[in-house]
């Protein structure tokens, strides 16, 4: 019996994932055969579970390999860097067989530590990839950010806040280098007090503040990516659902105008009865586009 226990206790140990409590990559055979894959990668230099990343590596890469990170949504307060993929399966594979590095972050939810602790840890996850970016192949100075639902919004935030070199919004001691060449945004919020449930002190935002934004439109504004819009960011790919009834569509059209104004690229594709999100945003013309994107902006 001692021995069974101790098999199952060095089995653990060799497998970190169940030690930490992560559970199994769902997706490893999404990606194209001989995808280098490295799961659950720590990139905080401590144990928090939600400080882990997976980092998915073309097979044949010609050169330093263009990042894209990948920030999961679920209204701040939910989900997993799972999350997301599981109705994007053609895109992220698409963009792997592309030649672009994906890594797939976590980051600590908005129960478990208020805002900026999110854009903190999405940040952290970037200057780790930049840090060890000979270790991986990865091109330092070819990062874009994409992101879905309250991934759009943290994207958005990392993309536009990054040159404004705001200190709340990175962990002491970390690399702040970094820059980002590109955006994907999927219908993320980009201005919290002006969403239908600004005044509800239990809504999603209101937990990512720590109070409703109505009530504390000082830390809304703080926390909303049109903030610092201004002309020296990056060019933006930004979708929305027509028939979003969760972050209504004029939450992009606001953040699109914003940086049509300034003079930054950006192009909207409201897609035609799209709800919040799902499959009918892994068809052939918005995968096209986005691989376009990427292309020119990571070239």
């Amino acid at each position: 019996m001692k021995s069974k226990i101790l098999l199952v206790a060095i089995w653990v140990l060799m497998h970190p994932i169940f030690a930490l409590g992560q559970k199994p990559n769902p997706y490893v055979n999404v990606f194209p055969p001989g995808t280098i894959i490295h799961d659950n990668v720590p990139y905080n230099n401590d144990a928090d579970p939600r400080h882990l990343l997976d980092l998915y590596l073309p097979v044949k890469a010609n050169g330093k390999i263009p990042l894209v990170i990948f920030v999961h949504g679920g209204g701040w307060i939910s989900n997993d860097k799972y999350a997301d993929m599981g109705y994007m399966k053609k895109t992220i594979a698409e963009i792997v067989s592309s030649g672009f590095a994906l890594a797939s972050i976590d980051y600590r939810l908005a129960t478990q530590a208020a805002f900026p602790a999110l854009i903190q840890d999405c940040n952290r996850a970037a200057s780790f990839l930049y840090d060890n970016a000979n270790k991986y192949g990865l091109d330092r100075t070819r990062f874009a950010v994409m992101g879905f639902s309250a991934g759009g919004h943290l994207a958005a935030l990392m993309g536009l806040s990054k040159n404004n070199n705001v200190a709340a919004f990175f962990m002491p001691k970390t690399t702040k280098t970094f820059r980002f060449k590109a955006v994907v945004d999927f219908y993320g919020p980009s201005e919290l007090t002006s969403l239908k449930s600004s005044d509800d002190h239990k809504s999603p935002e209101a937990v990512l503040l720590g109070a409703a934004p109505l009530a504390r439109p000082d830390l809304a504004k703080i926390a909303s990516p049109v903030t610092y819009v201004d002309k020296n960011d990056p060019p933006f790919l930004i979708f929305h659902g027509e028939k979003d009834n969760l972050v209504p569509n004029q939450q992009s059209k606001l953040l699109h105008g914003w940086l049509q104004a300034v003079g930054v690229p950006s192009e909207l594709i409201i897609v035609k009865d799209a709800p919040h999100f799902g499959a009918m945003y892994d068809v052939d013309e918005i995968r096209n586009k986005v691989i376009r994107f990427l292309k020119k902006q990571l070239s």
